[in-house]
């Protein structure tokens, strides 16, 4: 697994995982909700994941620090205001939410597997190493931060 460290796109990984769900959803049972909470659930969702990827890009960009996820070694500066007081990975914390609109959405079981992929996935091969790095190049800052806020939630 430490060969795939930093290498997949974060967004890239969740619409593959997103498109397998999708293919493997008439696989499995469907969830029997009611059509109009399925969708205002979903949209609900979806909404919320695009607020936390948007907000987490802003606040990157108003720090005119590095938004490519696989190169954590250009990062400039260390963000921890904004959604970043809550959570410090909220753009991933975005795409799952997005991923869990889409198992909705689609209405059937299987495709919640997909969310639940992405956050084991993901925080072995993205945000574990991206980590190391912050702790390397901030050092006390990056610790005190980890200490106040939780990697997801």
């Amino acid at each position: 697994m430490q060969a795939l460290e930093l290498k997949i796109p974060p967004p890239v990984l969740a619409l593959l995982l997103g498109a397998t769900v999708w293919w493997l959803a008439p696989l499995g049972p469907a969830v029997p909700w009611p059509e109009g909470l399925r969708i205002g659930l979903a949209v609900l969702l979806a909404l919320l994941g695009l607020a936390l990827d948007c907000s987490g890009l802003v606040a990157f960009v108003r720090r005119h620090t590095t938004i490519n996820p696989l190169s954590p070694r250009k990062s400039t500066a260390l963000v921890t205001t904004g959604v970043y007081r809550f959570t410090r990975n909220p753009m991933y914390l975005g795409m799952a939410c997005l991923l869990t609109a889409w198992a909705v959405w689609l209405g059937a079981l299987l495709p919640f597997a997909a969310p639940v992929l992405f956050v084991l996935l993901i925080t072995r091969l993205q945000i574990r190493p991206e980590e190391r790095v912050l702790a390397q190049l901030f050092g006390q800052s990056y610790t005190d931060y980890t200490r106040r806020v939780r990697r997801w939630l």
